[in-house]
């Protein structure tokens, strides 16, 4: 029997999103307390779309990504919520589903695309054993396949360059192959996971523009979680902001862009590096440091940093609601551009309050 029965097809399931996340809680047992990750993430991603995950280190994108694959060590993990693909329940899934999926309908390029990759491994078998496995391919269809695979993401020379090992490639070069790898068998849903970390700034538009051709031409949904907003614009549909692994925004990006709610959205958009700036210009930053997940503070776990604290932040926490444009959700007491914020904002500056210590 064909392995590839074990995959389930999603396309009759057409009039549903292609993966819910419904308040997702993914918690560490560590000998310093309990380190929540992910804290009660939802969100929706339809087929074709492509939603941009960012945040500071720490902010809990990389966990959220892999608690959605499932993708975590089996001890000392707490996982709570749901997480749909399809009419597939990856929180309750088996070991044999995920195994059907990963691959398959579900593919991820993980940071570092060196360590991504067996270094004793030809880079073509990497490619060729998946195609096997899952859509039972011979062997000549297989490397024929995985040929065409190399030239369709850039790399020169594909049919001798199947025969090299992971080291005789740049890290650029290796972040292809990675890709090539992660859409072999058709699948439905890509994470991209900072996919431009450790290359240059070149190479990282080439990357991302690669990403961008390959999810229209297959029609993928695509997770691109990065830290710069600079790999947002012109290349996802929606956005997420995460906060010390909490929501905090959530917008279509043109949206967000022009008319982010949350002071933490907004110092992240400030401390992007703009062509139109002289040289030598000072880079915005954001001050303080994130909370330590194993002790986050009571109400708002922005407010220790945010230039709008006021006392009711450090005492409640504020719910994600929704602002005036669609699909537009945000969480904060004094957003930014309302007239509440602006009066929080200019309260602060007159009486001289350092937004890194959050006085009020």
């Amino acid at each position: 029997m064909s392995r590839k029965r074990h995959v389930r097809d999603i396309d009759d399931l057409e009039d549903r999103p292609l993966l819910e996340v419904e308040n997702l809680k993914t918690y560490f047992q560590t000998g310093h307390g309990i380190v929540k990750s992910v804290d009660g993430v939802s969100f929706d991603l339809e087929r074709g779309r492509t939603l941009a995950i960012v945040g500071e280190s720490g902010s809990g994108k990389t966990v959220l990504s892999r608690s959605v694959m499932g993708l975590l060590p089996p001890q000392n993990v707490i996982r709570e919520g749901r997480v749909r693909f399809g009419d597939v329940d990856l929180t309750n899934a088996s070991p044999q589903e995920l195994r059907g999926l990963w691959g398959a309908q579900i593919s991820m390029v993980f940071q570092d695309p060196v360590t991504s990759l067996n270094p004793v491994v030809r880079a073509g078998r990497q490619i060729t054993e998946s195609l096997r496995y899952h859509l039972a391919m011979s062997r000549q269809d297989a490397k024929e396949t995985a040929i065409s695979l190399f030239r369709s993401v850039g790399i020169p020379e594909p049919e001798n360059r199947m025969q090299w090992y992971p080291h005789q490639f740049s890290g650029g070069m290796c972040q292809r192959i990675v890709i090539a790898a992660a859409i072999a068998c058709g699948p439905k849903l890509l994470l991209a996971d900072e996919p431009t970390t450790g290359l240059d700034v070149t190479v990282s538009a080439q990357i991302l523009d690669l990403l961008n051709r390959l999810q229209q031409e297959r029609y993928m949904s695509v997770i691109i979680v990065t830290h710069d907003l600079g790999v947002v614009t012109g290349r996802s549909d929606d956005v997420i902001v995460m906060y010390a692994g909490q929501v905090v925004e959530r917008a279509p990006t043109t949206t967000l862009f022009r008319d982010a709610r949350m002071p933490y959205t907004e110092a992240l958009l400030k401390s992007a590096p703009r062509l139109s700036n002289p040289s030598h210009t000072r880079l915005h930053t954001i001050p303080g440091n994130p909370p330590n997940p194993a002790n986050l503070p009571k109400g708002c776990r922005f407010a220790p940093r945010c230039p709008y604290v006021q006392p009711k932040c450090r005492e409640e926490e504020p719910p994600l609601r929704q602002a005036e444009a669609p699909r537009h959700w945000y969480a904060c007491w004094y957003p930014v551009g309302t007239p509440e914020g602006v009066r929080a904002l200019e309260e602060n500056q007159a009486a001289g309050v350092p937004a890194a210590m959050g006085v009020v």
